[in-house]
């Protein structure tokens, strides 16, 4: 038996439509059941059999479902074609009036009662909340979307907890987003459920915190993992992720081409798409990959047309964040004062809670810059408020640098004590390469 409402709610269904369609019990009943059943099913004294309302709901000229659940015939096709344009507004960059759809969306899977359909709406409403730099509501939103789908297997929950991580990451707490990824991935590779979606979801989005982290080595593994999963995974979105993820660890090593190889891929995939987001975050990392080629106007073209792109869809965090990585390549062109006016006008919009690596990045800038303009008093302060954001956010792979600069500053200042403390901690954050401070790496997949 097919879920359905309790035989009371469905009796004074069955009266309702029966009065309005100007039947008599008798009529309904003919010619398999009698008027008396008719009766007991309206007071709700017997629960029908799915026989016995296939009958009924044939008579009264309704669908099944409506009859047995209270749903409008085709609402659930009909509610999944509109969550499908939200997703699609969503994608070309519209997340305000994603969000505005999903909300509707959200309400109208609540009233009905349909669990799946609502942890869709909360997953759309999260992503729109990481686009537009709302980290708080959209964690809100993929937690309570872990919750419409605490009975469903695993693979399905996937989406809700990277989500979740996700926000982690961004807000600076990347051990937690490590965490939540491992974790996840240990339970589906140990646990016979080998998705291959699921586990490249978790592989691609689980490489940015590594590199952050420090463990690179841990980053190229997961790469690997994902790169050899791609060919079972038959949706282009998620390949196109993939393969953005994959560029980081590419540039680490030195493998500038294949990165941009990779990141290619990517963008074409995004084009052929229409997802205006993941397509300006290929033009942001391959501004990245042709400033470490030392192509300094080809990054500052590829960076402007990431900015814009996400500048037109109010992401602010995000257009924030290729702000920083515009402004080094500004500053290594010679343009320091454009670079420093740039980050100033960004920091705002950075926080330890809300992309700390990147307003690490941005004090980290700005002190160079002063440095450079020999104002050792505020490249000191920029220093110091930079390695407050590194250390927060357990970002050991920027954190030595950033000592040796702070080092540096002191010991040309005359003050070697502190300069010596500020080696040693930066000493201190070298990670051995493929570690985090969470344990062993995550099972290796069923490949």
């Amino acid at each position: 038996m097919g879920e359905r409402d309790e035989p009371a709610v469905v009796g004074r269904r069955v009266q309702r439509l029966r009065i309005e369609r100007g039947l008599t019990q008798r009529q309904l009943a003919e010619p398999t059941y009698t008027p008396a059943y008719v009766s007991t099913l309206e007071a709700g004294r017997v629960r029908p059999s799915d026989e016995a309302l296939k009958h009924i709901a044939g008579r009264l000229g309704v669908d099944f479902e409506e009859l047995a659940t209270g749903r409008p015939a085709r609402l659930v096709t009909d509610l999944r074609l509109r969550l499908t344009e939200a997703q699609r507004a969503l994608a070309t960059g519209a997340a305000e009036d994603a969000a505005r759809q999903y909300t509707g969306l959200l309400a109208e899977a609540e009233e009905h009662g349909l669990a799946e359909e609502q942890a869709t709406a909360l997953l759309g409403l999260g992503e729109c909340g990481i686009d537009t730099g709302d980290l708080d509501a959209a964690r809100r939103c993929f937690e309570r979307a872990e919750a419409r789908l605490a009975d469903a297997p695993l693979p399905a929950r996937v989406p809700a907890l990277r989500g979740r991580a996700v926000t982690h990451y961004l807000a600076g707490e990347l051990r937690y987003a490590v965490y939540l990824l491992e974790s996840t991935l240990d339970e589906l590779n140990r646990g016979g459920l080998p998705d291959p979606d699921a586990l490249l979801l978790l592989y691609a989005s689980v490489i940015g915190p590594y590199m952050d982290m420090g463990a690179q080595a841990r980053a190229a593994q997961a790469a690997e993992f994902a790169l050899a999963l791609a060919p079972r995974v038959g949706d282009p979105a998620l390949v196109a992720r993939m393969h953005r993820s994959v560029a980081r660890t590419l540039l680490a090593e030195g493998r500038l081409a294949e990165a941009d190889a990779s990141l290619a891929k990517a963008a074409e995939l995004y084009r052929q798409l229409h997802l205006r987001t993941e397509l300006a975050d290929c033009h942001w990392t391959r501004g990245y990959v042709h400033a470490q080629n030392g192509e300094l106007g080809l990054a500052e073209e590829e960076l402007r047309t990431a900015q814009t792109m996400l500048s037109a869809r109010r992401a602010a965090l995000h257009s924030s964040q290729v702000a920083v990585e515009l402004a080094d390549v500004l500053h290594r062109g010679g343009r320091s004062t454009e670079a420093a006016a740039l980050l100033h006008g960004v920091l705002g919009d950075l926080s330890s809670e809300r992309g700390a690596v990147h307003a690490a990045g941005a004090h980290r800038l700005l002190g160079v810059i002063a440095e450079d303009a020999r104002d050792t008093e505020a490249a000191e302060e920029h220093y110091v408020r930079a390695l407050s954001l590194l250390e927060r956010a357990g970002a050991a792979g920027d954190l030595a640098d950033l000592c040796r600069l702070l080092g540096d500053l002191l010991r040309r200042t005359g003050r070697v004590d502190a300069a010596l403390d500020a080696y040693r901690t930066g000493l201190a954050h070298r990670t051995t390469p493929g570690t985090t401070t969470l344990g062993p790496a995550p099972a290796q997949p069923p490949l």
